[in-house]
């Protein structure tokens, strides 16, 4: 059996509130760029998380369908949570309309959460479940497009807080490769466009974290 659980959480989805959340309930988190979903909890589960305003916009710009055809491909156990209680500004009718079909049609299991700690509560749950008891393995799923090595630099960098994959860009002309940022000090990381030294500091604790004696001062 696992003596932990992980989940695995798309790399653009970065709520602290519930990656704080997931910590405080003995989850250990990675990061990816997912193909479908926010949290994959095993090889049959997933987690999408939408706020109240975030399922409404969704229902009107029309993609929410399509996102759930990919969703349900995906994974046995599609689940969407939906967070939030100030209530919907869409008719009634339209929300129990699209909840319905997406359960019917495309075999998504809809829970309500009242807010991010309780989110995470819920996704230790789901892991806990499946991978304590059921002993399934989180495990990235779905079609994936194939990244050129330039690609995959920009996703490792930009999987980092308060990087993206634009500043991931201008580190990469900078400093030529991912081990030039990794050798980089905080004074050549500020020289980089956008990159103060607040920002500078915090990536070079990031990559140089279990590095004793150089976490609290300058490289």
């Amino acid at each position: 059996m696992f003596q932990e659980t992980h989940i695995i959480v798309d790399s653009r989805e970065r709520n602290l509130g519930i990656i704080e959340g997931l910590a405080e309930n003995n989850v250990t988190v990675t990061f990816a760029q997912l193909p479908v979903g926010d949290y994959i909890i095993s090889d049959r589960m997933c987690v999408e998380r939408k706020t109240e305003k975030d399922f409404e916009r969704s229902i009107i710009d029309t993609r929410l369908f399509e996102q759930a055809s990919r969703f349900s491909r995906s994974f046995q156990k599609p689940i969407l949570i939906i967070e939030g209680n100030s209530g919907f500004g869409l008719d009634e009718n339209v929300i129990i309309g699209t909840t319905l079909r997406l359960y019917t049609d495309f075999n998504i299991q809809i829970l309500r959460s009242d807010d991010e700690r309780h989110t995470a509560y819920m996704l230790a749950k789901f892991a806990e479940k499946e991978q304590t008891i059921e002993e399934r393995e989180p495990r990235i799923l779905g079609s994936k497009k194939a990244y050129s090595l330039r690609q995959w630099q920009l996703l490792m960098l930009g999987s980092m807080p308060g990087v993206g994959t634009k500043l991931a860009g201008e580190l990469i002309r900078h400093f030529g490769s991912i081990r030039g940022v990794a050798n980089a000090g905080i004074d050549d990381l500020v020289e980089v466009r956008k990159i103060g030294k607040k920002k500078a500091g915090a990536i070079y604790r990031v990559i140089n974290a279990g590095l004793e004696g150089e976490l609290d001062g300058d490289h």
